[in-house]
């Protein structure tokens, strides 16, 4: 008898991600060339096994199908006491005579883990696979500093991934700063102590606990802010620099990430802030979302995550359209020529706008809609206004007939 399917559901999830990572360590096209394309299937050989042909990368990802489903059915304690090393995979390959060929180390993989249920899961997901495909696997908890006790917690949440058998583990303190808000400022101080602790531990992934749930409201809160249609598109499922963060459950919905702690026994901590009406993102979960499905019917997560797929594919697809035609408007000497970018479909020319605004300095979380619409308006309603301010000090004006868009 299997796991139960919330298990085998989030095992599966991480399952997928830790073939992607094997697959770009040998792939000439990783995935962080790529962070919106699924890569394709497992190309490389477990640690320990001979080296594989090009014909056998569909046998091996066949192979460790069978393996773990021909697993016995595993408890909590099946992941804590996880052997060190991976199981020899049987590819049938003919013996090689040829020279030894040097394989590349041993990934590590770190989950970043609340002690919520989503993350816990998580966890114990990873530390049951990993040793499975030769993957190494560690935690890392960040202790914001905001409530009584959140470093006790925090070393309470590290001793809960050791005893899944993740090494290496740490607990982090940070201080989290007021910019943009208390909800923007914390998840900034989170992200840096995360890029801080994959750069100590050389880790090629760092896996976030993201549920289909978060993603809706992600949407909804984009809605919410007007914002475009790369707001829209969520949270993407590789982000980050050289595609550094993953986000396995995207997918799969909260009430299966605490069904899987639940029936393995995980201790799962609620934060007191997820149910706090004085965040907008609790407020949304709590009051917002249920309203819709009280008023929309059931499937509005399901949409809205569905929204966000579409429209990061869309989005996607306009950026490219705008690089390729950045080329096109400017000058020889760079400069944007204003008949040319008035051409263009608006959404391909403000991102045109967007981003040589970035370029001459304006922070991109502080450049919002308004400011690229009226630096549009210097190209498609001209009166002669003057110049506009951008954050960062950037000013956008023209200057005939070419768009200026340089530090003030």
């Amino acid at each position: 008898m299997g796991p139960h399917p919330a298990v085998a559901a989030i095992r599966l999830a991480v399952r997928r991600v830790l073939h992607d990572i094997l697959d770009e360590q040998l792939s000439p096209h990783p995935a962080q060339a790529a962070p919106h394309a699924r890569p394709g299937p497992l190309a490389a050989q477990l640690p320990g096994q001979p080296p594989l042909g090009a014909s056998t990368p569909g046998r091996v990802r066949a192979t460790a199908e069978r393996a773990f489903h021909g697993a016995p059915a595993a408890h909590a304690s099946a992941a804590h006491s996880a052997p060190d090393t991976p199981g020899t995979l049987d590819t049938q390959a003919a013996p090689d005579t040829s020279a030894p060929q040097e394989r590349p180390p041993s990934p590590l993989v770190l989950v970043a883990c609340s002690g919520g249920a989503d993350s816990m899961a998580l966890a114990s997901a990873l530390a049951f696979e990993a040793p499975r495909l030769g993957v190494r696997a560690g935690g890392v908890t960040v202790d914001h500093g905001l409530q009584a006790g959140s470093d006790v917690r925090a070393e309470e949440v590290a001793q809960r991934l050791r005893v899944l058998g993740l090494d290496p583990v740490e607990a982090v303190a940070v201080t989290v700063g007021r910019d943009g808000g208390p909800e923007a400022a914390a998840r900034d101080a989170r992200y840096a102590a995360l890029d801080a602790a994959a750069e100590r531990h050389g880790a090629h992934a760092v896996l976030l606990g993201h549920t289909r749930d978060d993603q809706a409201e992600t949407v909804l809160l984009g809605l919410a802010r007007g914002s475009g249609i790369r707001s829209l598109s969520g949270m993407a499922a590789v982000s980050g620099a050289g595609g550094r963060y993953r986000r396995p459950f995207l997918h799969i919905d909260r009430q299966t990430a605490r069904k899987a702690c639940m029936v393995q026994s995980l201790p799962v901590w609620d934060d007191p802030h997820n149910t706090d009406p004085a965040y907008t993102r609790s407020r949304l979960r709590h009051e917002g979302l249920p309203a819709l499905e009280k008023a929309l019917g059931k499937g509005v997560v399901e949409a809205l995550a569905r929204t966000a797929q579409l429209s990061r594919d869309d989005a996607d697809a306009l950026d490219a359209w705008a690089g390729q035609a950045e080329a096109t408007v400017r000058d020889d000497a760079g400069r944007l020529e204003c008949a040319k970018l008035y051409a263009l479909p608006p959404a391909v020319r403000r991102r045109i706008l967007r981003r040589a605004a970035i370029d001459a300095g304006a922070p991109a979380g502080s450049l919002f809609a308004r400011h690229i619409e009226e630096v549009d308006r210097l190209i498609t309603g001209w009166r002669g206004q003057k110049a506009i301010n951008l954050p960062g000090r950037v000013v956008a004006q023209r200057q005939g007939g070419r768009l200026v868009i340089r530090q003030g």
